[in-house]
């Protein structure tokens, strides 16, 4: 067999999948992929531009540019109290998406186990596997709030299980956790010496209450893996920069794969990284309050549709309930596409807790919100 039979086994993306679907049809309002509408901004692009004019087209440190490293330093030490040497302890990565892989690789040896709540971001699982571990999964759901509970951890943690990988505000469900509620799960974690791989990528776009960073909670300062990065909240997608940040014996062991693997994040979206923090949050509020406006209407909507659907505290998604209409997410997602033309993205992509429900990404314009919620009621009404 040519192909690795660990590669052979892995599912293809519930959410590209589905998405090919999709492709060549008119007049679709698509809900599904997980991407900001709005453009990066203007000086943010600019700084891009102006670093591809003045020359700066090399490599830079493997660890990311210094100055990049120093920026995240000082906006992490302001936004949330958290010192990181930006020398040993972070690393600049392509997204936070390679930070997973990078981290999943460092830590597992074969066979070692990670706790993931479920329902879950589609690489999750994969990379688990990939690295040579096994994903243990926590199934939460609507009467939870899409949490899981220092209880439901307890009961999961046993042999071979090495840390537990965290999301919030969390896609697809746009769940987030209080401080307290953080508190209580980190008591459990240090109990059982497990190793957090906290992604926090959303965390700017939180709109309930405060965001807590993991590593700001007693005792997880030193075993955490803090992940993090400029797609959401910046609208810097194609620009592929994240960072990790944490333990220096992990981060370290993390750069050393990246050496071999990466080498560099590219120079030029460094450079408009640097920039997205210097110019400060004005541009990250102004897409928030945005977001949360939507928000605040799409689930009012879909409520009014009959469709259960809970108030996410964070990211740009709500993620219904279409139990009551009797149908699978695949069917529901299916047919909604073929007879009203709206994409979204059927809960089984993100897990085996998930098959009752759909994600809805409201990082669209309003007017598409409000055609599209108009359109799913008509696809209610005439079942």
């Amino acid at each position: 067999m040519r192909i690795s039979k660990k590669v052979d086994q892995l599912a293809p993306s519930g959410i590209r999948a589905f998405f090919d679907l999709v492709l060549g049809m008119k007049d679709v309002i698509s809900l599904g992929v997980g991407e900001p509408d709005f453009v990066t901004p203007w000086h943010v692009r600019q700084a891009a531009i102006v670093s591809l004019e003045q020359g700066f087209t090399s490599y830079t440190s493997n660890k990311g540019m210094v100055e990049l490293r120093r920026e995240v330093s000082s906006f992490l030490k302001k936004r949330h109290g958290l010192a990181y040497d930006p020398e040993e302890e972070m690393l600049i990565t392509v997204g936070v998406s390679e930070a997973l892989d990078l981290a999943m690789r460092a830590i597992l040896n074969p066979g070692e186990k990670i706790l993931v709540p479920d329902p879950y971001y589609v690489a999750y699982g994969p990379v688990v596997e990939l690295a040579g571990g096994v994903p243990v999964y926590l199934p939460v759901d609507l009467k939870s709030g899409f949490k899981i509970t220092p209880k439901q951890v307890e009961q999961a943690v046993g042999k071979g299980v090495k840390g537990i990988l965290i999301n919030y505000p969390c896609n697809p469900t746009g769940a987030s956790y209080t401080k307290k509620e953080l508190e209580e799960l980190a008591k459990v974690f240090q109990k059982h010496d497990l190793i957090v791989l906290s992604d926090e990528i959303y965390d700017e776009l939180t709109y309930d209450f405060e965001h807590t960073a993991f590593p700001t909670l007693p005792g997880m300062y030193e075993r955490t893996v803090y992940l993090n990065g400029f797609s959401k909240a910046h609208a810097m997608t194609g620009f592929r920069i994240g960072y990790a940040c944490g333990p220096r014996d992990i981060i370290g062991a993390m750069t050393k794969i990246h050496q071999y693997t990466m080498l560099c994040v590219p120079i030029t979206g460094q450079m408009a990284a640097i920039e997205a923090l210097k110019s400060g949050n004005k541009d990250v509020l102004a897409m928030k309050k945005e977001y949360h406006r939507r928000r605040d209407f799409i689930v009012g909507a879909l409520n009014d549709c009959g469709l259960d659907c809970h108030m996410p505290q964070g990211a740009f998604y709500v993620f219904p309930s279409i139990k009551s209409t009797g149908e699978s997410s695949m069917d529901f997602a299916k047919n909604l596409l073929e007879k009203q033309k709206v994409a979204l993205v059927p809960g089984v992509a993100f897990g085996r807790a998930c098959a009752d429900h759909v994600r809805i990404s409201y990082a669209s314009s309003y007017d598409n919100l409000k055609e599209a919620a108009a359109r799913i009621k008509t696809y209610l009404k005439k079942k």
